[in-house]
């Protein structure tokens, strides 16, 4: 296994919640986007379950193409339950390109910058997401925001 799908997998078990609802959601992406503006980022941020989109944010510069994105990478959270950066990483340590396999359509971007929404006892119930940077930025921004929230006691 690689440092990088160790890494991601300490991640996900670091960063989860006890409790996650509609003014969880609200509060992280509040949480992330101001992250994200006194970065100066241009990002769009979105935090969604299936068929729900509960948070979303689109700071000045990004483009409408960032709408798609963030719905793929999601797509890929919610469906194989880790973060993009996660699937991205394990798939390529296997050396499986998982559209070539057949195994995922173009409803899906395996590539870094969403992250689950785990509660403890009840599984992934969300999918947090950024779009408009790097995967890695993308990811690591939503990871910042994550361990911010929860460290200040937000989600426990």
């Amino acid at each position: 296994m690689t440092d990088l799908v160790t890494t991601l997998e300490s991640q996900e078990q670091e960063l989860v919640f006890d409790a996650f609802d509609h003014a969880h959601a609200w509060q992280l992406g509040t949480r992330i986007t101001e992250i994200a503006q006194k970065a100066g980022h241009k990002v769009g941020i979105d935090i969604r379950r299936p068929g729900l989109i509960l948070f979303r944010a689109a700071l000045p510069g990004i483009t409408p193409d960032q709408d798609t994105w963030i719905a793929r990478k999601a797509a890929v959270v919610l469906r194989m339950e880790a973060s993009s950066a996660l699937v991205d990483a394990r798939l390529s340590a296997m050396g499986v390109n998982p559209v070539a396999a057949g195994w995922l359509g173009a409803e899906y971007a395996v590539t870094g910058g969403s992250f689950p929404i785990r509660v403890r006892g009840a599984g992934v119930v969300a999918a947090a997401t950024a779009s408009g940077l790097s995967s890695q930025d993308d990811h690591d921004l939503i990871v910042e925001g994550i361990r911010a929230y929860l460290a200040e006691g937000s989600g426990q």
